[in-house]
């Protein structure tokens, strides 16, 4: 099935449409992908900053993840659909931003190399680990005195280009207004959506943390969580993602991506020195090889506090929804609930109850 076969709209002549989507980071473009996939007509309205969550990420996708060793909750329907989605939009868009790769993690101590030994041994764990090593193998790049583990089923997107890509798509389709939604020109009727000259039939808001500053969703448990990211330079050339305290990421010929903070207490705009002292210490204890920073940058991810999405209907207003707080896994989450918002969006599908917005309705009843 085609996603990039777009029919151009005549929003000229025919003001009505299907959907209006509020912002177009992570959520916004493979919802206005998917709904278009579908024959469904929409506008998207996204004002772009430097500092967009999305706009900064590294874009990694790993299946498993955490001190405790753990897959990514639903990894087993993540992971196979967000390859399939990615190449197919790289394909039909002729720009790459799709980068599978080994991710490599290195050990600690015995016992982490015991744990993942008696994982690897799960069949439930076999599908993502490639190689577990019980001595150095990267140790002329990485500390790893006591070997690691190499992830199969990783990788990362370029999401500067995915995002392009997807707005071009749009824009050549007469559905991008490069624009700041305004919710005082909103008007919600029984027929649906009304904003300056467009009529729709409902609206989705994607627009990260910003939704909670809007009239609808301000009850919503969504955190910001900022995170501050370095670019480094190596004489070294690193052929793999490297993960222990901070990721290490390849995004041009000798220079890499390292990050992530993940402060939840100050969400002030800009780059701070204890970030950088931070990911320079974590980094330092990691990469065996020298290294110069060449930039800091920041940004300020959507997220809650059991770390799941949150997608659905407004309790009260059913042609207003919502499709937010992906938090770090932005990148795998995005396609597949995207594509399971928008058959539920039409008709033709259900709702993940964990990440419904049902679960947490009891807070807009409280207000």
């Amino acid at each position: 099935m085609q996603i990039f076969k777009l029919k151009e709209l005549d929003l000229k002549a025919s003001k009505r449409i299907d959907f209006i989507i509020v912002g177009l980071g992570l959520a916004g473009a493979c919802l206005a992908l998917q709904l278009r996939k579908r024959d469904k007509s929409v506008v998207v309205f996204d004002l772009p900053t430097n500092n967009s969550a999305s706009a900064i990420a590294a874009g990694i996708f790993n299946p498993i993840t955490g001190k405790r060793i753990a897959k990514t909750w639903m990894a087993d329907e993540l992971f196979p659909y967000l390859t399939t989605f990615y190449k197919e939009i790289e394909a039909n868009s002729g720009k790459r931003f799709f980068y599978p790769s080994d991710l490599y993690i290195p050990f600690r101590s015995v016992v982490e190399q015991n744990d993942w030994a008696v994982k690897s041994a799960d069949d439930s764990f076999s599908n993502y680990i490639k190689s577990i090593h019980t001595h150095s193998v990267f140790g002329d790049e990485v500390n790893d005195p006591l070997g690691g583990i190499t992830l199969s089923q990783c990788g990362h997107i370029d999401t500067r280009v995915f995002i392009n890509v997807t707005r071009d798509l749009l824009t050549n389709s007469d559905s991008y207004r490069q624009e700041r939604f305004d919710e005082s020109n909103m008007r919600v009727t029984d027929q649906g959506i009304t904003y300056k000259e467009l009529e729709a039939n409902r609206i989705i808001y994607c627009n990260g943390i910003e939704v909670v500053a809007g009239r609808y969703f301000s009850w919503l448990p969504i955190i910001p969580l900022k995170g501050e990211v370095l670019t480094i330079q190596t004489q070294v050339n690193l052929n793999r993602i490297y993960n222990r305290g901070v990721y290490i990421l390849k995004s041009e010929d000798h220079c890499y991506k390292v990050g992530a903070t993940y402060d939840l207490k100050n969400n002030l705009e800009g780059i701070t020195q204890s970030g950088r002292i931070e990911l320079e210490a974590k980094l330092s204890d990691l990469l065996a090889i020298p290294y110069e920073v060449t930039h800091q940058d920041w940004g300020i991810r959507p997220s809650t506090r059991d770390r799941r999405l949150i997608f659905g209907e407004h309790p009260k207003e059913r042609n207003i929804l919502l499709f937010n707080g992906l938090g770090t896994k932005g990148v795998s989450l995005a396609p597949y609930f995207s594509d399971q918002l928008a058959d539920y969006i039409i008709g033709a599908g259900d709702l993940n109850r964990e990440a419904n917005i049902t679960r947490v309705k009891s807070l807009y009843s409280g207000l």
